[in-house]
């Protein structure tokens, strides 16, 4: 057996880890695909990753975050949930959506994920392995702030 010493594509990306307050986080589902995602998406050339986190939201969700609203999470890699034989490389951001949202532009459905239960639809890698555990640590570390 021999192993390709080609490095795998990456896909870079921002990545939202939106939470509501009934322990829940908002994943998408892109038309033509069965995945459920982080929103957020592909960083542009000259752009930071929160500046196209917010411009992925916009286009994606209509959603406007206030200026300081998200909290940058760090860097995770995971198998790409739609392309095959690439890794997606997600600058993650946590922030709290008080607002409803809707799919727009490329995205079908939005879903809430009751972090409490099993999701009951097929999530991305990235989301199963690495969002949903930072959302969980995200609420356990708010629910213990002093109000």
């Amino acid at each position: 057996m021999t192993m390709s010493s080609e490095p795998k594509r990456e896909i870079l990306i921002a990545a939202a880890i939106l939470l509501n307050e009934r322990r829940q986080m908002l994943v998408v589902r892109k038309r033509g695909t069965t995945q459920f995602m982080q929103p957020g998406g592909k960083i542009d050339p000259g752009e930071t990753p929160e500046q196209a986190l917010r411009r992925e939201l916009a286009e994606e969700i209509g959603l406007t975050l206030p200026e300081n609203a998200v909290r940058y999470e760090g860097i995770f890699r995971e198998q790409a949930a739609n392309e095959p034989g690439a890794d997606v490389v997600a600058h993650a951001f946590t922030a709290r959506l008080h607002t409803e949202v809707a799919p727009q532009a490329e995205i079908e459905e939005v879903r809430w994920l009751d972090l409490d239960r099993h999701p009951g639809v097929m999530i991305a890698r990235l989301t199963e392995t690495q969002m949903l555990p930072l959302a969980r640590a995200a609420l356990t570390e708010s629910d213990n702030q002093p109000r």
